[in-house]
């Protein structure tokens, strides 16, 4: 029984919603559309800020790579809940399609918190260090944040896959989970787990509180900036260039801090699943609609764009 139990897997068995057979319909419809929706608009902020020169500046070249990273994230986990939605039965995922796939939503989740904490230092620079803001964010200075951003993502995801999938598992386990999500899977483990365990504990303060921190500390400076303006009118315009960043960072850190963080106990396999599904799915549908809304020179750069190669009546 101890080998058995303590064997090596070839395959998982991922649970997915086939418990929630009569909610199963919807959910795909509901999740395809959101989908399209993702990439439609993530796609439409990379172009709009690659083709409209108004759009050229630190903070559109970090929207467009956290559009870059949102289109990767939701497509490495999007299709395969799709195809799970198709059965009412839990699905056959290999053990090397589950490590990707676990590997990639590390990488691309790690990128996204790294690319957020680069674009709150970016509105710091231009609000509180206006003289020096051309020096302390030129294309050198953006180009290495985004490029750490992807190395810390992939050092990350690197390490803990490694430390996870060289864990003993059951015999084709079930994952009560619609993806490898880094805890379903770590709490499968039959042994050793509490190596990792305090892996991702420390990768969670890491990477979610120290950048939540730097991201607060930012803009506890902004705030003390624009309260020392005079001009209410001046105060709001500055603000109104941050409002949409400090809404996609509340959504981001919120629903992490929510899975991540919160105790395990009273948590329910179903309640995980709904929390897991609006960070995976329905956030990064709401980032480019809330950038695209809230953010004038966007709606402007869209329009103008509309103008040039809708024809006009």
């Amino acid at each position: 029984m101890a080998e058995e139990n303590q064997t090596s897997t070839a395959e998982f068995l991922l649970l997915g919603f086939s418990d929630l057979r009569t909610l199963q319909g919807p959910l795909f419809w509901l999740v395809l559309l959101v989908y399209l929706v993702t990439l439609l608009g993530n796609s439409l902020i990379i172009f709009l800020t690659q083709a409209s020169p108004v759009l050229h500046s630190p903070m559109y070249f970090f929207l467009r790579h956290l559009s870059l990273v949102e289109l990767l994230y939701t497509t490495d986990i999007v299709p395969r809940i799709l195809a799970d939605l198709t059965s009412s039965h839990p699905q056959i995922i290999s053990f090397w399609s589950c490590a990707t796939q676990m590997y990639f939503f590390i990488v691309l989740g790690i990128s996204e918190c790294c690319l957020l904490t680069a674009m709150a230092y970016d509105r710091y620079a231009a609000i509180c260090q206006p003289l020096y803001y051309s020096t302390l964010m030129n294309q050198q200075a953006c180009a290495a944040m985004v490029g750490t951003s992807w190395i810390m993502g992939i050092i990350t995801a690197t390490t803990h896959s490694s430390l996870i999938f060289t864990l003993p598992f059951p015999r084709r386990p079930i994952i009560p989970h619609f993806l490898c999500d880094i805890l379903p899977v770590l709490r499968l483990a039959s042994a050793g787990k509490h190596r990792s365990e305090i892996s991702v504990i420390t990768a969670t303060v890491v990477f979610i509180m120290i950048p939540f921190s730097l991201i607060v500390t930012s803009y506890a400076r902004i705030l003390g900036a624009i309260l020392a303006m005079a001009s209410t009118q001046s105060r709001r315009k500055v603000f109104s260039t941050c409002s949409s960043h400090l809404l996609v960072v509340s959504l981001f850190f919120g629903t992490a801090s929510i899975t991540y963080i919160r105790p395990r106990a009273g948590s329910s396999v179903t309640t995980d699943r709904i929390l897991s599904l609006f960070y995976t799915v329905v956030t990064p549908m709401l980032n480019p609609i809330i950038y695209t809304l809230r953010n004038k020179e966007v709606t402007g750069a869209l329009k103008h764009t509309m103008r040039r190669w809708v024809p006009q009546p």
